[in-house]
């Protein structure tokens, strides 16, 4: 592993600082214990039934949901200020024991649920709220008051129907069937997204934590330097790789800012570049990581069950703008080494390509099984499966990647502790999905957006941005993309958008919120890295990833970019008229080409950009003249400064 000279920040505090789903009470009494079984149990649950077959799929959510409640209640307490309380109240265990119970009585009373088909009883009823009352406090503990607030307020929309003004009225409906619809249907709580929570997303989070155990975040690191180190600002280039991998697994935008970066960005400031600059680089590589093909994050598995299509067409359609994204990224990272007069990392410190894959090489055979597995047509699921397997197996064939019995519980403990935010999120936002349903919103919703944007398609795609941006300052990701899957994104389809790419768009900016000040938490986990002003970090890491805030318009107008109904000429050409527009956006951006752009030069290149990234061959053609212009411009003064510097 490489070294880095400063020292290493403990992750553990910024993860506290940052990401609230990590800052849980750490036990070391017989509690520890008792967390331990029940967090390893809930992996071994999922570990089998992925390898022997689901259950039903109430059935297999409510035990889902019934792990996660009981280790929420016994993990986050009710106040922050009572984290360092190592003793849990009263009534935690009175929480932790209802959660086990209303999962429990869906499993003990499945058939008889089935055989009164929606003819439900008093204490059906009353297992019901104290179930929706049980989900939005949990929700509440892992990840802050937004989701249960934005939550309550549906399921409030629901009952006062009749009192709603204009197209929002419906006839309302009363507590009983509020209630039993959002626990005992799979359309609220145990809808689709907590039903991908217990399958495909808890799985791969699960293969996170076995890919962290075995060092493959620092092979992948190691590989990086080794292939990048040496070129020009080779850290920063290392760091955007690395973080692109490792976050296409984890899903955490925050997660593996702190992770890689804890490694990344000391490197980064070692060979000059600004602690500013090197954290919002590890920042918007590692938010990157959750639009980047083959795994991408949970959003994307979840988007697969809205709109009914495969995964690995979504994985597929992502590829492009995910290369789009992390070239613009590192082209900036470039640029800026160049202004900056920034060389490589000297010889003796980059580790060779061929030791690494020597010596842990085989820990890439993992991801590439999930990857032929996705490729042939098999379940995320049975892919996720295959890969925890062979990454267990292949760990004891060195000494220092082989996990030992202590090493494999504490790895199964993670994983579930790492599912609970999402899991939450998920159970949660399922009030949102079912009132929707239920009250016929989303189709209201959908109207509205469309006569707000008097059917102006760009103005339909900047409300949603917008809405995106905001929910994403509170929300989750995921929870991000499935509100806004169910409210705005139908409205996009009613103008003309594919139903992927409207998807699509949405998830892109979910997953960029997470660097949009005032609430950019992976810039500001990268602040506390590198010591810089976490403001100006997130500003920063905005300009970096600026090729997110842009794509997605423009597939959005050319779905062709997303390999929709095109072919392989169509696809060379508007692919290179792509890549020369994110060249021009980020010299544009950053004011740096062959050399500091002047304010005409800057202006041009944008203009260049924008005219490449448009669809069509006229606004290509004009694109391309405008960037050959600047290009020859910066070759003359290179040319003249060369001159001058002669002459003296």
């Amino acid at each position: 592993m490489v070294k880095v000279d400063n020292e290493r920040q403990d992750t553990s505090d910024l993860l506290n600082e940052f990401d609230t789903t990590s800052n849980f009470r750490n036990y070391t009494d017989i509690m520890a214990v008792i967390i331990t079984i029940i967090a390893v149990g809930m992996s071994l649950f999922h570990l089998y039934t992925a390898g022997f077959g689901v259950l039903l799929a109430l059935k297999q959510r409510a035990v889902h949901l019934g792990f996660i409640l009981v280790l929420i209640f016994l993990l986050y307490p009710a106040k922050k200020k009572w984290m360092d309380n190592k003793k849990i109240l009263i009534m935690d265990y009175i929480l932790a024991i209802l959660g086990a119970v209303v999962s429990g009585y869906i499993l003990v009373n499945y058939m008889e649920l089935v055989r009164r088909a929606g003819i439900y009883t008093n204490l059906d009823e009353i297992i019901a709220g104290i179930a929706i009352i049980l989900v939005l406090e949990a929700t509440r503990r892992v990840i802050g008051w937004e989701l249960p607030i934005i939550s309550s307020i549906f399921l409030i929309y629901a009952y006062f129907g009749p009192q709603m003004p204009g197209m929002l009225a419906h006839r309302g409906f009363s507590l009983s069937r509020i209630t039993t619809y959002m626990f005992f249907t799979t359309e609220g709580i145990f809808g689709i997204p907590l039903g991908v929570s217990a399958t495909y997303v808890f799985l791969f989070l699960l293969l996170g934590a076995f890919a962290k155990r075995t060092g493959l975040g620092e092979l992948f690191i190691d590989l990086a330097i080794a292939l990048t180190g040496r070129t020009t600002g080779g850290p920063a280039k290392a760091a955007v790789v690395s973080s692109g991998l490792m976050g296409s697994i984890s899903g955490s935008s925050v997660a593996n800012t702190v992770t890689t970066g804890s490694f990344t960005i000391p490197l980064m400031q070692n060979v000059g570049y600004k602690p500013r600059f090197a954290a919002a680089v590890e920042a918007s590589a590692s938010t990157g990581g959750q639009i980047m093909p083959p795994i991408m994050g949970a959003a994307a598995f979840i988007m697969s069950e809205f709109i009914g299509v495969p995964y690995m067409t979504i994985a597929k359609a992502a590829i492009l703008p995910s290369i789009l994204y992390y070239l613009s990224v590192g082209l900036m990272v470039h640029f800026e080494a160049k202004k900056l007069g920034l060389s490589g990392m000297s010889k003796d410190r980059i580790p060779k390509v061929m030791e690494i894959l020597k010596t842990r090489g085989q820990m890439l055979i993992p991801l590439a099984a999930i990857f032929y597995y996705l490729f042939q047509g098999y379940t995320p699921l049975r892919a996720a499966f295959v890969g925890i397997v062979l990454a267990f197996i292949l760990s004891f064939l060195r000494k220092d990647t082989r996990i030992s019995v202590k090493d494999l519980i504490e790895t199964l403990e993670e994983g579930a502790r790492g599912a609970l935010g999402v899991a939450a999120a998920c159970a949660c936002v399922g009030f949102i999905v079912g009132v929707t349903t239920l009250t016929g919103l989303g189709l209201k919703f959908t109207s509205i957006t469309v006569a707000l944007a008097n059917g102006n398609l760009f103005l339909a795609l900047l409300f949603t941005m917008v809405a995106c941006t905001i929910l994403g300052t509170g929300l989750p990701t995921t929870a991000t993309y499935i509100v806004l899957a169910a409210m705005a994104a139908p409205a996009l389809v009613k103008l003309g958008v594919p139903i992927l790419a409207a998807h699509l768009f949405v998830l892109y900016f979910g997953v960029v919120a997470d660097l949009t000040p005032p609430a950019a938490l992976a810039a500001y986990a990268g602040a506390g890295i590198s010591g810089s002003n976490p403001l100006k970090t997130g500003i920063t890491a905005v300009k970096l990833a600026i090729a997110g805030f842009v794509v997605p318009f423009v597939f959005a107008y050319s779905p062709e970019l997303l390999l929709i109904d095109t072919n392989w000429q169509e696809i060379i050409t508007m692919s290179g008229s792509a890549l020369l527009g994110v060249l021009a956006l980020a010299g544009g951006v950053l004011g740096y080409l062959k050399l500091e752009t002047n304010l005409v030069e800057r202006g041009l290149l944008l203009i260049s950009a924008l005219a490449l990234l448009m669809p069509g061959l006229s606004s290509d053609l004009i694109g391309l003249i405008i960037l050959i212009l600047v290009w020859f411009f910066q070759n003359k003064r290179v040319k003249d400064s060369t001159k001058e510097k002669i002459s003296l």
